[in-house]
């Protein structure tokens, strides 16, 4: 019964713990807001400098087809993409770009430039629908 009583005590105490205001995880500063927004611009400049570079072997770059990223509609991933046949999300067209128009090689995922990319293609279109699925 002690340990039963324990471990009650415990729960309540860690559950105070946890939802205290203040401590929760969607809260946050407004210093913190602002770091986070500016590491995020840093990384979306990047990945504008990436939009407007030749990222494969024959001098070609996104922005070729894409100017500024306005019709990439990366609001409208994942969806069914007619040049592969099937569901894939933002970052499979991008590495289908890279392989084929752009003839370079694909990025991983978790490549900075692969991020930088997404960020900077999403940041051109804010303000935009969100509409998986849509061709």
């Amino acid at each position: 019964m002690a340990k039963g009583i324990f471990l009650g005590i415990f729960s309540l105490l860690v559950g105070l713990l946890l939802f205290t205001p203040g401590t929760r995880a969607d809260e946050f500063t407004e210093a913190d807001l602002k770091k986070w927004q500016e590491d995020f611009q840093v990384v979306v400049q990047e990945g504008e400098r990436l939009f407007h570079s030749a990222l494969g072997s024959n001098a070609v770059s996104c922005d070729m087809c894409h100017p500024n990223a306005t019709n990439t509609h990366p609001e409208t991933y994942p969806k069914v993409q007619k040049q592969i046949g099937k569901v894939i999300g933002l970052r499979d067209m991008i590495n289908w770009c890279l392989k084929n128009p752009l003839k370079g090689e694909e990025m991983a995922a978790d490549d900075p430039r692969m991020v930088a990319l997404e960020a900077y293609i999403t940041w051109e279109r804010r303000g935009v629908a969100l509409e998986p699925g849509k061709h």
